[in-house]
Parts: structure tokens; sequence; C-alpha cells
């Protein structure tokens, strides 16, 4: 059985930033547009934490039982290491999804029902990310889905919780927070990419290689500012969101030098502190203009 530490650290505390930041982003477009409804912004918070929980549990149970997860460096896998059974962890990622599941039709009956359709498409695109026949992650398609749900849909849906509207400037601004997302899966697969290639999961790290892998990690870091700095053009104070670049200088440092293993584990996490701490600037920025 494993421990409550144990099912923490499967839970990937780690990747709770791609969760959070493009709801602050998108709460911070509401703002923006004098649309803030609180209650709707943290239902929506909910959702996001539940579906980041859930499919962070959902990958490693099937992950575990495909065996792609014998041989890993980095965060916690519960089936890979034996520490629990593949049915335990899919109860838990199970309940994760239920209380998203609730938690957006709670969303929804506040703002919209074509809400429920969006959220039934995001817990199936969880499922299938390593799950199901044909999973999209052992596909090189991974980045596409985590920029498409965590950018886009996670951005524009949570201003369209609470305005109403589909507004340009949500779009906008999704596109960062997509990008900076992306780049937590792509430290995450350049670290794995040696065990994904002998198991044959072909991720995108897997399908570029180690070099190439490297720069476009570096480019996802810096293209994202180049946007907020355009969408600072019409509004000002997003340019607070430049504020966050120069913690952007260690992961890059550490994966176009070479970095592998443990090295890569603290690009990882400092990506992730990168996403929140642009997500929140940004957020604010939003919010005063």
């Amino acid at each position: 059985m494993a421990t409550p530490a144990q099912w923490l650290a499967g839970a990937r505390p780690r990747t709770l930033p791609a969760a959070l930041a493009p709801v602050l982003v998108g709460t911070g477009a509401a703002a923006a547009l004098d649309g803030f409804r609180l209650v709707p912004a943290l239902l929506a918070l909910l959702v996001a934490l539940a579906l980041q929980v859930a499919v962070n549990y959902a990958n490693d149970y099937s992950d575990g039982r495909r065996g792609t997860d014998a041989d890993r460096v980095g965060p916690m896998r519960l089936v890979g290491s034996g520490a629990a059974t593949p049915r335990q962890v899919l109860v838990a990622a199970l309940a994760s999804f239920a209380v998203a599941g609730v938690a957006g039709l709670a969303l929804a009956a506040l703002s919209s029902w074509w809400l429920v359709a969006v959220g039934a498409v995001c817990i199936a695109a969880a499922w299938t990310y390593t799950g199901g026949p044909l999973p999209y992650g052992y596909r090189a398609l991974g980045e596409v889905f985590v920029f498409v749900f965590f950018g886009l849909v996670a951005v524009v849906g949570t201003t369209y919780a609470q305005t109403g509207t589909l507004p340009g400037l949500a779009f906008a601004v999704s596109v960062p927070i997509g990008l900076l997302i992306v780049a937590i899966l792509v430290v995450n697969n350049l670290r794995d990419i040696e065990g994904d290639g002998r198991v044959g999961k072909r991720t995108l790290a897997v399908l570029l290689g180690d070099r190439a892998t490297r720069v476009a990690f570096a480019a996802l870091l810096v293209v994202p500012f180049v946007v907020i700095a355009a969408v600072g053009l019409a509004r000002p104070w997003a340019l607070l969101g430049l504020a966050a670049a120069p913690l952007a200088l260690g992961p890059v440092r550490t994966v176009l030098s070479g970095g592998r293993g443990p090295a890569l584990i603290g690009a990882l996490a400092g990506t992730g502190l990168l996403t929140l701490v642009t997500g929140v600037l940004l957020a604010a920025g939003l919010a005063l203009s």
C-alpha cells in the first residue's frame, strides 16, 4: 500500500502550475474586460487542478501497465515502482476525474451548458494521452494537445465562463501560457528520451532527437515573451509578465548545456516556476489594464 507521501508524489505536484497559470490568465483577461466573477473563477480553478491530478494518475496507470515506467528518472511512479496496484491508481484517477466533472457541472450551471461538452472533450483528451488503444502521447502529438487544451481551451474557457464571450484578448494571452506548458512537457520528455525510445514510446523528443529537442525547448521559453510584448502594445500593463523572463535563464542554460537525468528534473521544476510566475504577473497586468 502506497503511503500518503507516495500518493502525493504520484500526483506530481510540480506539474500543477500547468493547471493554475491558464486559469489565472483567463481570469485576468476577464477582469480586463470588466467581467471578473469570483465563483466561476474558483470553480474553473478546481476543474483545472482536478484534471491535472487525474491525468497524472491516468498516465501513471497506463504507462505502468504498458511497462514504460519500469526504468525512469524523475517523479514517483506508483504502478511502475510497485508502490500501488494498477487498480488503486485507476481508482485515484477516476476519483479525480469525478471531482473535475462535478465542479465542471457547477461551473456550467453558472455560465453555459456548452461547457459540459467542452469538459467531456477535455476528460477524453486527458485519458487518451497515454490510455486507450491509440494513445496520442505515444505518437508525438502530446505537445499539440497540451497547447490546445492547457493553452487555448483553459484560458479562453476560463474567460468565457466569467464573461460569456470569446474575446480576442483571451486567445492572444493563451498563446504564451500554452507554449510555456508545452515546454514543461518537452523537458519532461527530454529527460525520458532514452527510456521512451527503448520501449517504443514515440514522443516528439524521440522523433526530433536530443539536440533538436533542446533547441526547441529554448525557443518555447523565448517566444512567449515576444507574444506578451506584442499584447503589451494594446494592453501596456500586460508587459508586467515580462518581469518573469529572467527565470527562463536557468532552465535554458541547463538544457542547452547538455544536462541530463537529475539536472533535467531541476530544469522541469524551473520551467514550472517560470510558467506560474508568468501566469501570475500576466494575469495581474491584464487585471490592471
